[in-house]
């Protein structure tokens, strides 16, 4: 009888790992014999983050937190009659000129070519905003202001929450990559809440100017800093402070309340969130062995 039983373990095939051989004889579908865990391996893919690195990493966001705040601060003073028409259009002008230095200036190589495309793309672009600007201006006369101010906060919560920070609204120069949809939706979400700001204000004029003013900093601001990011961090990082510092300088004078809100903002999403990230790496555990799904090496669309 054991003579038998022995003769049974010798004539036993041995097992083997087969990926696509189907069964094999003498041994069930989820046998697995001592050598499985072998190939275990923990935490491969796990990135150690530092955290001086990720602070830095977030000032994209805290740069264009202030951006948006310096907007809103903008149409309070506007919707308040601080800033009369006039004084708009100087700033459009006068930002459209910055916007189009650094662009150029951060883009290699030069090409006139582009610059004609660009400055054709605004004259269009400013062109049609004239003729709408009478149309904007009566476009919500028999809503509400409770509602207007209500939906226009809502839209902007969401214009903050889908936007990307890592890359720009429009397609930089050289890019292969068009912006993804998030971020269309996001644009969309603040031009939406431009359109009922400005058909609050009392002329044709202010409508114009402001929408101008707010269509260039959602359109072009976050091109122009993914342009000035890319062609030198450390100039990026001092223009972000200089923005957070003329950001919360503006937002004191404005109102108390609103600089304690973004200071608070800027601090957690500048201090608290990445220290967040660091602390919670340390609870990360991830485990990778002969039972994961296979992954293609190679492009399937090649």
């Amino acid at each position: 009888m054991k003579s038998s039983d022995g003769n049974r373990i010798r004539l036993q095939p041995m097992w083997r790992k087969v990926a696509y051989g189907g069964r094999q004889s003498g041994y069930d579908d989820n046998y697995t014999d001592e050598s499985f865990l072998e190939e275990m391996v923990m935490n491969a893919n796990v990135v150690k983050r530092d955290l001086l690195k990720v602070m830095i990493d977030s000032v994209s966001i805290s740069q264009y937190l202030c951006i948006v705040a310096l907007v809103v601060s903008t149409w309070i003073l506007t919707l308040n009659l601080d800033i009369d028409e006039c004084t708009l259009l100087k700033l459009d002008v006068g930002l459209l000129l910055v916007g189009f230095s650094v662009l150029l200036l951060t883009t290699c190589p030069f090409s006139l070519k582009l610059l004609t495309k660009y400055v054709l793309n605004i004259s269009f672009f400013i062109s049609g905003l004239y003729v709408l600007a009478p149309i904007y201006h009566t476009l919500t006369r028999s809503i509400s202001s409770d509602s207007i101010w209500a939906l226009a906060v809502s839209l902007l919560l969401v214009h903050l929450f889908l936007h990307d920070y890592s890359g720009s609204t429009i397609r930089p120069p050289g890019a292969l990559n068009n912006p993804k949809l998030t971020s269309n939706i996001s644009l969309n979400a603040s031009i939406v809440t431009s359109v009922l700001v400005a058909s609050r204000l009392p002329s044709r004029l202010h409508v114009f100017a402001i929408m101008l003013f707010s269509l260039q900093v959602f359109l072009f601001a976050p091109l122009i800093t993914f342009c000035v990011k890319k062609y030198h961090f450390r100039l990026h990082l001092l223009f972000s402070f200089a923005l957070m510092a003329v950001a919360l300088s503006v937002t004191y004078q404005l109102h108390r309340m609103f600089f304690t809100v973004l200071l608070a903002l800027l601090v957690f999403v500048s201090i608290v969130c990445p220290y967040w990230l660091i602390r919670i790496q340390e609870y990360k555990f991830e485990i990778n062995g002969p039972w994961d799904e296979a992954k293609l090496c190679f492009d399937i669309t090649e």
